[in-house]
């Protein structure tokens, strides 16, 4: 890519002779080069599951979090360059503090995720900016479309979808989210096999050890007001054990 790309890949704001722009390329490469991250929206909500890299064991447990909370009834999560993601989940915060105030309810998902694509595109027109070095996935329910998962490039495309992944083992990832029955998974059931495929994708010889970081959005969470949170740990270290299991269970057989 560098030799194809030498004198075109400069700036976001000039195209190479065969229209493409390598400063987005650049940055998909950070996104790829991350821990993976999946949506699964299932019967009754939305479980996002993130192998979070641990590059030392000397890093508090919880620290650096992937999935941020955006409003009461939605969250995202970003694989790619950490900081650009918390900046990100600020300018998304405002968007949805704004719609709230000048329309008196929520944002919808919809909304959010066109107006945080705008944001993160407005980065690809400039010399004087570079585009974000990350990919992100937008959740939550809203009054007007249920559980919603979105997908935002670092070009500022955005795609909605039933399951989605990003990170370094994305194609695995996706592949073993569409074997599931998504209609018929309850999200207890969400929560348990999201985890056995960031466990399944992992790898021990290659990467660093890893925290699963979980959180869910459904009637029930929140102490039933049906917002944003972080899997209790107790669910979390349960789904991580039948996993575990599972993954002994394949390779006996």
């Amino acid at each position: 890519m560098a030799s194809q790309g030498t004198g075109y890949d400069l700036s976001a704001s000039t195209y190479s002779p065969d229209g493409r722009i390598f400063q987005i390329e650049y940055a998909q490469k950070a996104v790829e080069n991350a821990g993976t991250v999946i949506g699964i929206k299932c019967k009754d909500g939305i479980v996002l599951a993130v192998e979070k890299l641990v590059n030392t064991k000397l890093l508090v447990k919880g620290t650096n979090r992937r999935i941020l909370n955006i409003d009461r009834h939605a969250g995202f999560a970003t694989a790619g360059l950490i900081a650009d993601g918390y900046h990100l989940a600020d300018r998304a915060r405002q968007e949805a503090v704004n719609f709230r105030d000048t329309y008196k309810f929520p944002a919808p998902i919809g909304t959010l995720a066109r107006r945080l694509s705008s944001y993160i595109h407005a980065f690809t027109l400039y010399s004087s900016v570079r585009p974000f070095g990350i990919s992100t996935l937008l959740f939550g329910i809203d009054e007007i479309e249920g559980p919603q998962i979105y997908l935002i490039e670092p070009s500022g495309t955005y795609w909605g979808y039933k399951g989605a992944a990003l990170g370094k083992a994305r194609q695995l990832a996706k592949t073993e989210i569409e074997k599931l029955d998504l209609s018929e998974l309850s999200l207890e059931d969400g929560v348990k096999e999201a985890a056995k495929i960031i466990y399944k994708v992992h790898d021990d010889a290659k990467d660093k050890d890893f925290e699963l970081e979980m959180a869910w959005i459904g009637p029930q969470t929140k102490g039933g007001k049906g917002q944003v949170e972080l899997v209790p740990q107790d669910k979390i270290d349960e789904a991580a054990r039948l996993a575990k299991e599972a993954m002994d269970n394949e390779m006996e057989d």
